[in-house]
């Protein structure tokens, strides 16, 4: 699945995890691939599956 870069950080924001956000901005692309990049997203505690339930309707038609 792919997501895009600004609702991961904003998910992270959101949570208050400031500096995660800004390590996910300088090390994710702009388009996120939750298998390509499982490895950092995870590191950075994030579930896909929280970016696309936090943030609802956000992704339609991404």
């Amino acid at each position: 699945m792919e997501i895009p870069k600004d609702k991961i950080l904003e998910l992270l924001r959101s949570r208050g995890e400031h500096d995660k956000a800004e390590q996910a901005g300088s090390e994710l692309p702009d388009t996120v691939d939750t298998e390509k990049h499982a490895d950092v997203l995870s590191k950075l505690g994030i579930d896909p599956g929280d970016v696309l339930s936090n943030l609802g309707g956000g992704l339609a038609g991404f």
